[in-house]
């Protein structure tokens, strides 16, 4: 353990813990609290560096003995929610990945990006279901559902675990799985960190070495004539398609590529792991719908999953959010247009982005889990970046308006990950129905009584 000289008795009840300890003004605490979203400062009284699952267990008794609250960061990729006091337990340092390349499994540590998974499956030809970007952490992901790049093909990244190693904040270090503990197995799919830290988690792989990947770029003016071909395509196209329409207002920075810095884009990405040739010509009436300016769709290694959607890759302080939709009307064009479309000169917002929904995504899971986003054919999503105060307030301002607009076309609910800063309770239900979220309060009861882990998106007992 390595940590600065304070008060003997904190000294005493962390002295288990293996990796670094740390309060606020100590060396190394500024580069231990901060994640990938830097608009969520955090500030915690201590911060414990976990090393793995022991140092995991002796830092949620510590919280428990001293009714300290607690919050858990590997990433900070979901970073919507500054942390003021408690303690953060970092899971950065733990990356382990194990690929069982006989059985299809990887079993994740705690910390785990995607990337090191998909590097880690690669070497034997399996992938795993990462979303859009591989800097994310795979079991934060994986506990909030889990929205996959390939989704419409294979489902959800939660529908793919076999089984979690969590620490519960009793300090009780727990297998769990369809058969042992299946309570917690259910609220750990789809219901987010409500009910402990997970350690780790097992999860099968999918035979894909190559998949066709990538974005369809066309001038921002002609986003209504791309909307409407991608959204009446997407009536067409087999479960296997993937794919998004996304409108981009790119800043002119050397981070982004030419020609695309500075420009405002109209993109459809898409994700086929199908025959190659099939998805070239599934694609056709996309590309032929407007001028292309930049094409970037080829056959891939799946490991290569950054290419397709090009998400930042480096920390920013960013404004997300996202609502479910059940179908893209006509009308829910026209006010999609109205709200973010070229005409609206200066919209403040880096990304706006409708994703199709549907095929396996809708279908129920083998094992009853906390998901509730079966029910739509769509998902809008939003990022702004909050470079100054009165960008973040315009961006606040086009998120709230764009949102409200869109309601009568949507579901009434969120997806936990996506949902941007929770508000009040009302507000943190929206990812599930009212009897899912019911129920995850009387688990939350069950495992967290005290209700130590408060922070970020959770419900209360």
């Amino acid at each position: 353990m390595t940590t600065a000289h304070h008060n003997t008795p904190f000294l005493f009840a962390l002295s288990d813990i293996h990796g670094p300890v740390l309060r606020p003004g100590d060396d190394g605490y500024a580069d231990e609290v901060i994640g990938f979203n830097l608009a969520a400062l955090h500030t915690p009284d201590v911060v414990v560096g976990a090393t793995g699952a022991d140092d995991v267990v002796a830092a949620l008794r510590w919280a428990t003995a001293t009714g300290t609250p607690v919050a858990v960061q590997a990433t900070g990729h979901g970073a919507n929610f500054p942390i003021d006091h408690g303690l953060l337990i970092s899971t950065a340092r733990m990356t382990d990945v194990r690929i069982d390349p006989a059985q299809r499994l990887a079993t994740i540590a705690a910390g785990a990006k995607w990337r090191h998974v998909l590097d880690a499956a690669a070497l034997h030809g399996l992938a795993a279901l990462a979303g859009t970007s591989t800097d994310a952490g795979a079991v934060g992901y994986t506990l909030g559902g889990g929205l996959p790049v390939l989704g419409r093909a294979y489902g959800y990244a939660a529908d793919m675990v076999r089984s979690f190693q969590v620490a519960t904040p009793d300090g009780t270090l727990r297998e769990c799985d369809a058969d042992h503990e299946p309570e917690l197995f259910w609220a750990l799919r789809g219901g987010k960190g409500n009910v402990g830290v997970v350690t780790s988690m097992t999860c099968e792989l999918l035979p894909l070495p190559t998949i066709l990947g990538g974005g369809v770029y066309c001038p921002g003016e002609h986003a209504e004539t791309v909307l409407r071909t991608w959204a009446d395509w997407t009536r067409t196209v087999p479960d296997e398609m993937c794919s998004a329409f996304t409108l981009l207002r790119l800043p002119p920075i050397p981070e982004i590529p030419e020609p695309l810095r500075g420009g405002f884009w109209a993109r459809v990405a898409i994700a086929w792991p199908g025959d190659p040739a099939e998805g070239e010509r599934l694609l056709a009436p996309v590309r032929e719908a407007a001028p292309v300016a930049v094409d970037t769709v080829e056959e891939m290694p799946y490991a290569a999953l950054d290419r397709i959607h090009m998400e930042p890759q480096d920390p920013l302080p960013a404004r997300e959010a996202c609502a479910l939709l059940r179908d893209l009307t006509p009308d829910a064009i026209r006010t999609f247009l109205a709200e973010a479309g070229p005409e609206v000169p200066d919209h403040p917002l880096l990304m706006v982005e409708i994703r199709h929904m549907g095929g396996a995504l809708s279908r129920p899971a083998r094992q009853d889990d906390a998901i509730c986003a079966r029910d739509a054919d769509y998902i809008l999503e939003t990022v702004g970046v909050l470079a100054a105060p009165p960008a973040a307030q315009a961006i606040e301002q086009a998120t709230a308006s764009l949102y409200t607009a869109m309601s009568p076309y949507g579901t009434g609910h969120t997806m936990v990950n996506l949902h941007g800063t929770p508000g009040d309770d009302t507000d943190r239900a929206r990812p599930w129905t009212p009897e899912v979220y019911h129920r995850l309060r009387q688990d939350k009861s069950t495992y967290d009584p005290a209700n130590l882990l408060r922070f970020g998106h959770t419900v209360s007992p």
